[in-house]
């Protein structure tokens, strides 16, 4: 691992879907799954041709972030954090962005983009990469 060096601690995440049956595409490339220059309508679309004729059996699916922490003179620190659900075949709900629509969360019954921004926040993948980073950062301390 490298060491941070020149500021005090530096955060970053990157967020991505990924679908088993597709090999977990759209994954890093989910932000331009349509390519570069579309947008979240063209890339669910691509996701939806891509994906049509599958059972729903065969529709699981997470979102999954990535969160790092470098902090001057420490080791980065790098966690994970998930959300599954299945993808629907069609758009539910009109909150949240991208593939939200199309992210159903079976604990709740809903897509993520039916879900308000509080109830939202309290099941993401980001959540969970965020008490991932906590559960290190109070390890340190003990």
């Amino acid at each position: 691992m490298r060491l941070a060096s020149g500021f005090p601690a530096a955060l970053a995440d990157d967020s991505g879907l990924i679908v088993d049956a597709l090999d977990g595409a759209p994954g890093v490339y989910s932000a331009r799954y349509a390519g570069e220059g579309h947008n979240d309508a063209d890339n669910n679309a691509k996701l939806m041709r891509d994906m049509a004729g599958v059972p729903v059996e065969q529709r699981t699916c997470r979102f999954a972030s990535a969160v790092a922490l470098a902090r001057e003179g420490k080791e980065t620190i790098c966690v994970m954090g998930y959300a599954e659900g299945i993808l629907l075949t069609e758009a539910r709900g009109a909150n949240g962005f991208g593939y939200d629509p199309y992210f159903f969360f079976p604990p709740l019954g809903k897509s993520f983009a039916e879900l308000s921004a509080e109830e939202k926040n309290s099941v993401s993948h980001r959540k969970h990469a965020l008490e991932a980073l906590l559960d290190v950062l109070r390890q340190e301390q003990e």
